[in-house]
């Protein structure tokens, strides 16, 4: 069937033009980090958001430690966002772990899931909605116009006398084809039955369109039948002068999982010529190249990809470090182990240059590899970090989460050249900082509360005697009304030293988002996670409490005699959370 099928297209075929589309890292040595006790007390700039959630208003607050001998202005910042209840959230969270839990697992906004699991308690409190709400004379519509215009494709292969019935029983569409098609995609139908759809539009038209054949080839390669897609492949060759990215990707595809795998080497650098390969078309090829052993064209592929500015595919190094399945020797002039050995390792510094977190699947590939290693006796634990920046397997102290002096001025010359100087600002507000104010006061703080001028008016979610006694603990700078007031905590900040602090419920993803380029974006989220504080509700008579800053940065990290991979469990981390599990390698002597 599937030959005589063939040989009707090859002769019905009319060529067809496609309508085209365009389209050296050093070793960071982990440096030990202070205990509390050993650190010198440090002022800290507060901004804050409204920790009142039926408020609008917006203003900071910056306190100096008296007596710590820095020159200078120290501050800590302080923000709350109305429309984040991390209060409320956070407490009731709490309530579903025990004491132990809560020990083993500190809070932080960065961790990663947090955000996850507030919606889904925000999602709790949040009223149910009616199910009489909708309109009921919209409902019989939407129920009618549901059904119609459903095609249901047979359950075998229909003869071209059957497919024209069929047809004409359905109006004669004249997409009839394409929706049929699609129909048997999405059913899950026997490619036969496409064959037999096929041999009746080349009879009906005497051709094949472009869109019609690529939905078969999808049909083919999904359902892994690889000499369909061969035969598909040499059709569309014939036909059309040129293909498009998608069934390029098709093609590369089924040849990379075949010994035909070489094929698709030359099919990628065809599409080169039209258009930039996306990093899956690498990543397959690249995936083939290491499993027939051909290292040097493997590792070809992936520089060029890394040139284009590509990001590769977590599957393309596991690939990688999977290295060649079928023991045996490696083809003539490829690279030896200890070079091969060498790039693997320089993924895991590109890991650690673009923050990037393996899953697990990807962790446990490179934790089998170290082990594998001859002669190198790695050991790989699955373990965490104690809040103060210790591998809980080895013992040996993470990186510290603080700048330094270079980063710091950097990311200080950036953020006020970025995102002070150049955005346009915006008209927020917010009222309710005296809790806040006097938990800071409590701590032997001074502080510099950033408002705006309407808040020295009462109104009625601030009360003129609240301004009154915050005025009495703390210094008070008022904008106008209509300015923003991140920009003067970034200001305050940034410009009190790097061990300056900040309190905010703001993520300043906005912020982040005006900085050019992505290692000054690393660079403000590593400055970020160690120097912001989150409200955490109230303890013990009242008092504000605040979530922990570890000490530590969660990147991959070395100190030559061992590695430490933060890995991903969680389909729940947000782009700006951080793991909390790590790979611990460490290489006995």
């Amino acid at each position: 069937m599937c030959s005589k099928m063939i040989s009707k297209v090859r002769l019905c075929l009319k060529p067809l033009k496609p309508f085209l589309h365009q389209g050296s890292s050093a070793l960071v040595t982990p440096t030990p980090l202070c205990k509390p006790s050993q650190l010198a007390p440090t002022a800290r700039s507060l901004s804050t958001k409204d920790i009142n959630p039926n408020s609008g208003g917006r203003q900071a607050v910056r306190k100096e430690r008296k007596g710590d001998g820095q020159d200078g202005l120290r501050y800590r910042t302080i923000r709350h966002k109305q429309r984040e209840l991390w209060e409320d959230a956070e407490d009731s969270e709490s309530k579903s772990f025990t004491v132990g839990q809560r020990t083993a697992f500190p809070k932080s906004v960065f961790s990663a899931g947090t955000a996850k699991r507030t919606a889904e308690i925000m999602k709790r409190k949040a009223p149910l909605v009616s199910v009489g709400r909708e309109d009921p004379k919209e409902e019989p519509e939407r129920r009618s116009t549901r059904g119609e215009g459903k095609i249901v494709p047979p359950d075998r292969p229909l003869s071209v006398a059957e497919w024209r019935k069929l047809k004409e029983s359905f109006g004669n569409p004249q997409r009839f084809d394409i929706m049929m098609i699609g129909a048997l995609f999405t059913s899950g139908a026997e490619l036969s039955v496409a064959k037999s759809l096929l041999t009746f539009v080349a009879m009906e038209r005497g051709t094949l369109s472009y869109e019609l054949l690529l939905r078969y080839l999808t049909l083919c390669v999904s359902g892994g039948h690889d000499t369909e897609v061969f035969e598909v492949y040499d059709i569309m060759r014939e036909s059309f002068s040129s293909l498009e990215t998608g069934a390029s990707t098709l093609f590369i595809k089924t040849f990379s999982r075949t010994d035909r795998w070489r094929e698709a080497v030359s099919l990628l650098h065809q599409v080169k010529k039209v258009f930039t390969p996306s990093s899956r078309n690498y990543g397959l090829i690249i995936a083939a190249a290491v499993l027939h052993g051909d290292l040097s064209t493997a590792w070809t592929l992936y520089d060029e990809l890394i040139r284009k500015g590509l990001n590769p595919h977590p599957e393309t190094w596991d690939a990688l470090f999977k290295g060649v399945r079928q023991k045996g020797e490696v083809e003539a002039g490829n690279m030896s182990q200890s070079e091969h050995q060498e790039r693997l390792l320089g993924i895991l510094l590109y890991m650690r240059n673009n923050q990037i977190y393996p899953k697990c699947d990807l962790a446990s590939s490179i934790k089998t590899w170290f082990e594998s290693l001859p002669g190198q006796k790695w050991t790989g634990s699955w373990t965490r970090a104690s809040p103060t920046g210790l591998c809980r397997c080895c013992g040996s102290a993470l990186e510290s989460i603080q700048l330094t002096v270079e980063e710091y001025h950097q990311l200080k010359h950036r953020v006020m050249t970025d995102i002070i100087q150049g955005r346009d600002v915006f008209n927020k507000t917010t009222p309710e900082l005296l809790e806040v104010v006097s938990e800071l006061e409590r701590q032997g703080l001074s502080v510099l509360v950033l408002g705006r001028k309407h808040m020295l008016r009462p109104s009625r979610s601030w009360e003129r005697r609240n301004m009154n006694l915050i005025q009495d603990k703390a210094h008070c700078f008022f904008t106008e009304n209509i300015s923003e007031d991140d920009p003067f905590l970034l200001y305050a900040t940034l410009h009190s030293g790097n061990h300056c602090q900040f309190v905010s419920r703001d993520l300043m993803r906005d912020h982040k988002a005006c900085l050019p380029d992505g290692a000054t974006r690393r660079l403000f989220f590593k400055w970020q996670r160690g120097h912001q504080l989150v409200v955490d509700g109230h303890g013990a008579g009242g008092r504000v409490r605040f979530q922990s800053i570890f000490g530590y940065d969660t990147i991959v990290q070395t100190s030559g005699d061992s590695w430490h991979l933060p890995y991903d469990d969680t389909q729940d981390r947000s782009t700006y959370e951080v793991p909390q599990l790590w790979l611990c390698l460490t290489k006995k002597h």
